[in-house]
């Protein structure tokens, strides 16, 4: 079968791969795979966890072929994409999202970037009603809403959310499909109105906005009850702990390239809860099919360009030398 492969950093060919063999879990028929920002800093070269050569691909649309006894064939599903060992501290606490040994489909393991596709049944999710387009946004929104439920996230809260591309939106979709007051803060005008549309209420652009300022005029000057992380930068993990109120809760998605040196004393005086956040549990695919279901995300604006197998390798390679004209590219396997 026919599969996209990064035979080493900024090297990728559509080639010939085995079909998947044996009748462990359900063959799917892969539909349409988005691409995010981890399969870009794999192109590159820049993530840690990648050997190469590595199919990549786990945002996955595909159709039920064979091997499941809840699923007739033809049936849309998506997929979550990662493992789970069941012994460590985490599975042991049914924290399974955080697996010590978790491999993710493009990342620890080939991706979904193939025409079939063996899972284990319990990894599937449908919905009835959702175009694939929608399917290959699910796994990528579900990572901004598992953080908005690591913050505790209510329609009492105001939230600020950091970065505005394929995982800040779910944040922000996230909070607002709560009904909290939720603030997109990015540079980029375009990535701003699109998060306005998946649910913000204000928009702070840092080229333009004295951000500190901002937060304290919209919450009355108490700042954020929640301050949410979804770029990585040293900077903004420092001013997360800075701006969020009293009592607050700051929660890290990205990953700081570099140390990061705080002012420790605010997690005292302001008694902070600090927390990581780290892929997606079942609760929360269920919750981002209930959101796309409803109509309130801008599926279209999120996405940058449908492209072909055969045209992914030259999608990627200019999304790499201008990456902050994309947003989101979905690769459509069966066309």
């Amino acid at each position: 079968m026919r599969a996209l492969s990064m035979l080493s950093p900024g090297e990728l060919a559509v080639v010939e791969v085995p079909e998947p063999t044996g009748g462990e879990g359900v063959l799917l028929k892969v539909e349409m795979v988005g691409l995010c920002g981890s399969d870009l800093n794999s192109y590159r070269g820049n993530n840690p966890m990648v050997t190469y050569p590595r199919i990549p691909g786990h945002e996955i649309a595909a159709i039920v072929v064979e091997g499941s006894t809840l699923y007739s064939p033809g049936t849309r599903v998506t997929v979550s994409p990662y493992t789970y060992c069941g012994r460590c501290a985490a599975c042991m606490n049914r924290r399974f999202n955080a697996c010590q040994f978790n491999k993710t489909f493009g990342v620890q393991r080939d991706g979904a970037l193939v025409e079939w596709l063996r899972v284990p049944e319990e990894k599937l999710y449908i919905s009835a009603n959702l175009s694939l387009r929608e399917l290959c946004l699910v796994e990528p929104l579900t990572v901004g809403f598992h953080a908005v439920a690591r913050g505790r996230v209510t329609a009492q809260d105001a939230v600020a959310v950091y970065g505005c591309g394929g995982v800040g939106l779910g944040v922000i979709a996230g909070a607002a499909f709560r009904g909290a007051q939720t603030i997109a803060i990015d540079q980029d005008d375009e990535k701003l109105e699109t998060a306005r549309a998946a649910g913000a209420a204000h928009l702070i652009n840092t080229k333009r906005d004295d951000v500190t300022k901002r937060l304290k005029e919209i919450t009355n000057g108490e700042g954020p009850d929640v301050v949410i992380e979804a770029i990585g930068l040293p900077e903004i993990f420092r001013s997360a702990v800075e701006q969020v109120a009293f009592t607050g809760r700051v929660i890290y998605i990205g990953y700081a390239k570099q140390p990061v040196a705080y002012e420790t004393k605010l997690f005292v005086q302001k008694e902070l809860d600090i927390l990581g956040s780290r892929n997606a549990l079942p609760e929360d695919f269920h919750g981002v099919i209930a959101m796309l279901e409803s109509g309130m995300f801008p599926v279209e604006r999120m996405i940058s360009a449908v492209v072909s197998l055969d045209d992914a390798p030259g999608s990627i390679a200019r999304w790499a030398a201008q990456p902050a004209a994309v947003t989101k590219i979905m690769v459509h396997v069966s066309a």
